[in-house]
């Protein structure tokens, strides 16, 4: 599925306004926030930084909200009555700064003239992993590259690639992949903060030092968008694509752990499956997979040219070969129901499945909508079971059911918004 557009802060501006400084952008902004809506320095920030109509900025329990609109603003968080927002200066942006609880995802609605502005969102209230802490070695990222893909017809990506720190480029590292590689490259500044938690994780010793490759969906040589050809077909060939074009491309910059032990693959959306589908395809080069609001749907189903869909892998995993795979899932129950398919539905599907075949796996159920909200907050958590154990001596495991999830029952659904009788 292709993602909705988050609102968010540009990248480019944070950085360019706050280059030198001792404090992070993002408590730079807040500080701003905080002195009102007449403060000089959040009228900087925000004329230069904003990439639609509005904005939302975490740090700690602050949250700021902004949004444009020629008329007066409210925001409705957490479906609670809509509250007012303060104009910003002499300008169409309105504000609001909010203290609300960390550790969990938070919803809002904007609106105006009785309307509401844009569609409902989420954010995150991270967690203390998801922020830079004194005294922990930052790793590094690579320059863009791009790549012409023979399997996909001359197709072109662009991908990067992140070494965390205590990887030595001669040694080869554990590898995570991971699909809309374009959003997570700004660092603290992306939703994940990948960068910091990989830092934050690797210095507590609770995931080995690891080479993160991020790949940006690929464009046809007529332009159009390969995106969801290459996350959402059900076969091997996008599994082939980083495994015999990219990663040999990567390995000139890093060397790499060869065994499926030592690698993962992540993704949200149809990331999420595209994930799923590269370790189901090839579990001895990629056995742990880190989903979230994964489109196990009928995308790409084609059955006049008898091609799967996504929404075959409930049933797939529950009769085909198990594979030695590890799997973290997650999804919210506002996630997306649409003409291919019910998001929620599928990935509970899916996960009674892996429970029934006793697939080593974890699944978490929240509230969100189809964004990034829920990976972001859970990701300390999530990478740190994704990795638990491992041990570098090693190249194999086999993945078992943890002995508490045997005793546990299968999810079932009940239905929590209208009447069902």
């Amino acid at each position: 599925m292709i993602r909705p557009k988050l609102i968010h802060l540009a990248v480019a501006g944070l950085l360019a306004l706050c280059a030198g400084a001792q404090t992070h952008p993002l408590e730079s902004l807040i500080d701003a926030a905080r002195k009102g809506p007449s403060s000089p320095g959040l009228a900087e920030f925000i004329a230069k930084t904003l990439t639609t109509k509005g904005g939302t900025a975490v740090w700690g329990q602050d949250f700021l909200f902004v949004m444009a609109s020629d008329d007066a603003v409210t925001v409705s968080i957490d479906g609670q009555p809509a509250v007012g927002m303060a104009r910003i200066g002499g300008s169409n942006l309105w504000m609001r700064l909010e203290k609300m609880r960390t550790g969990v995802t938070h919803s809002y609605q904007y609106y105006a003239a009785g309307k509401p502005l844009g569609a409902r969102a989420d954010l995150t209230g991270y967690n203390p992993d998801s922020y830079p802490k004194a005294g922990v070695p930052q790793g590094k990222l690579s320059e863009k590259h791009t790549i012409v893909s023979k399997l996909y017809n001359g197709m072109k990506a662009d991908w990067w690639v992140y070494a965390a720190p205590g990887v030595d480029a001669n040694v080869p590292a554990p590898l995570m992949v991971w699909q809309d590689g374009q959003t997570l490259i700004a660092g603290d500044l992306s939703r994940m903060r990948l960068f910091t938690v990989t830092e934050n994780l690797v210095a507590q010793k609770l995931i080995p030092p690891m080479v993160h490759v991020m790949i940006a969906p690929g464009f046809a040589t007529d332009g159009k968008a390969m995106r969801s050809i290459e996350y959402d077909t059900v076969t091997d060939l996008y599994a082939r694509f980083l495994m015999e074009e990219v990663l040999p491309e990567v390995e000139k910059l890093y060397k790499l752990r060869q065994d499926g032990y030592s690698r993962g693959i992540g993704g949200e959306s149809s990331g999420g499956i595209c994930s799923f589908n590269v370790a189901w395809f090839a579990p001895e080069k990629f056995a742990r997979v880190h989903s979230t609001i994964g489109s196990y749907t009928s995308i790409q189903w084609r059955p006049q040219e008898k091609l799967e869909g996504g929404n075959v892998y409930p049933f797939k995993v529950r009769k085909e070969d198990k594979r030695n795979i590890r799997v973290w899932m997650s999804d919210g129950a506002d996630d997306l129901e649409n003409n291919h398919g019910s998001w929620p539905l599928q990935n509970i599907e899916l996960a009674n499945s892996l429970k029934m075949r006793e697939y080593d796996y974890h699944f978490r159920f929240g509230h969100a909508a189809h964004n990034s909200s829920q990976s972001s907050l859970d990701l300390p958590e999530s990478l740190t079971w994704l990795w638990r154990g491992y041990d570098s001596s090693k190249t194999a495991e086999n993945f078992t059911m943890d002995p508490a999830e045997k005793e546990k029952p299968y999810y079932r659904v009940t239905i929590s918004n209208r009447d069902s009788w």
